[in-house]
């Protein structure tokens, strides 16, 4: 059981997640190895067969299947919502990390924490919000893609950008090859830029 050092220090984390979970994963590393000095007290998924709940249980990180309603993408149910926000409440969370969370974030999950929820995008923000990012860049033509940290807000990946990671296009790149390498900037990214959030407070 991790105890808070000090009355100040708020840094109980829950993930939010809906896929294989690698970033949950890199942030769970991080913290067993003192790099992110921080609890991740709560792990949830909208979907019952998710990756990440495996990952929850390999780390000991309680977790739990929320049902996220009438199923429309990226559409989650008030109840859903209302639910994890109350056991967000309940368990004392401080910080809610967005970890590939494929539903979009509303009231009542935004007001109670109003600043406090962070999101992991992959692409250079404000360019490709929502889906598809890595296609439309390669599209596109452009010669870098990468992923954006931000703030949640009310938009779609419209909240304040914390932190981007830049890799390069580069010829014969491929929506997989360019994935990996965004796949890798994230997983060193988000664990340093939570600790920097963390620290601000």
């Amino acid at each position: 059981m991790n105890h808070h050092t000090g009355a100040s220090l708020q840094n109980r984390i829950a993930i939010l997640g809906s896929g294989r979970g690698s970033n949950a994963r890199a942030i769970l590393e991080a913290v067993a190895c003192g790099q992110l000095s921080a609890e991740v007290a709560l792990i949830i998924s909208d979907r019952h067969d998710a990756g990440i709940l495996e990952v929850a249980a390999a780390f000991g990180v309680p977790s739990s299947f929320v049902d996220p309603g009438d199923g429309k993408r990226g559409r989650i149910s008030d109840e859903a919502l209302q639910q994890i926000t109350d056991q967000l409440l309940s368990d004392g969370v401080d910080w809610v990390v967005l970890a590939g969370f494929m539903k979009i974030v509303r009231n009542p999950l935004l007001r109670a924490f109003d600043g406090r929820i962070l999101n992991l995008h992959p692409s250079l923000l404000p360019k490709y919000p929502g889906l598809n990012t890595v296609k439309r860049a390669l599209e596109a033509g452009d010669a870098e893609a990468g992923c954006t940290i931000h703030l949640v807000d009310s938009g779609v990946d419209t909240g304040k950008i914390l932190h981007q990671a830049r890799v390069p296009i580069v010829s014969g790149d491929t929506v997989e090859s360019v994935t990996a390498k965004i796949h890798a900037a994230e997983h060193l990214a988000y664990p340093m830029v939570i600790g920097r959030v963390i620290q601000q407070g």
